[in-house]
């Protein structure tokens, strides 16, 4: 009975929703009176490419007990990222201790131009086309923990305007000229950005100018004025 149990609870593992990817398998040791304890720990992450990723670290005495323990933390850590267009929201950029990492919305055909983690988080997450940049450190689970960070700290009620406006575009727009986030992105930006008032003080500088330009014709209109009256 204990073995079409364990056979049927393996088939439901792999036909779970999510998708795993290691991301790093490192060897631990522990030294105790009877010499050193060596020991796994897996940095795993998982995704459904739907926008909801989770990753978990775990320890084990094999790497099979580790993937298992990791993926069950995973599990209980999920995020959900707004995906809009095959791609990110908004540019963001997020640090941790000595990790910074730069992630920005790139147009339809751009791919996920990252290496590392990045890669393997965007792809999971269901993002297809992503600009990236991992600065400070080469720790993986440091940069991941800062990557789901970033992913995790955009704004609902951004999210939700980029959102409607890039619908109402990709209603107004043609099949051969599709809508664009990024180019939402930046006409959102545009418009919030205050312009410079540079109206006034280009009228003070003008304005001698235009007196000195206008003196002549003043002066011959003054002269006609005379010489009809005489």
């Amino acid at each position: 009975m204990d073995k079409p149990r364990r056979e049927r609870k393996d088939q439901n593992d792999r036909n779970s929703e999510f998708e795993e990817r290691v991301v790093e398998i490192s060897r631990v040791s522990r030294v105790v009176k009877g010499g050193r304890r060596i020991r796994f720990r897996i940095l795993i992450v998982i995704g459904d490419k739907k926008g909801k990723i989770g990753y978990g670290i775990a320890k084990g005495n094999e790497i099979a007990v580790a993937v298992k323990k990791a993926v069950s933390a995973a599990k209980k850590k999920m995020i959900d990222v707004p995906v809009i267009d095959d791609t990110i929201p908004y540019e963001v950029t997020q640090d941790l201790g000595s990790a910074r990492v730069f992630l920005k919305p790139a147009s339809q055909g751009t791919s996920v131009v990252a290496g590392g983690v990045v890669r393997v988080i965007a792809e999971l997450a269901g993002i297809k086309n992503l600009l990236s940049k991992t600065i400070g450190t080469s720790n993986k689970v440091n940069n991941v923990k800062t990557v789901f960070l970033a992913l995790s700290s955009f704004d609902p009620e951004k999210v939700a305007i980029i959102k409607k406006r890039f619908e109402q575009k990709t209603a107004a727009t043609t099949p051969t000229a599709p809508a664009d986030v990024a180019e939402v992105v930046a006409e959102i930006i545009k418009e919030d950005t205050p312009q410079p008032k540079a109206d006034e003080p280009m009228a003070q500088e003008i304005a001698p100018v235009a007196e000195e330009v206008a003196k002549p014709a003043k002066v011959k209109k003054e002269k006609a004025a005379k010489a009809d009256k005489k």
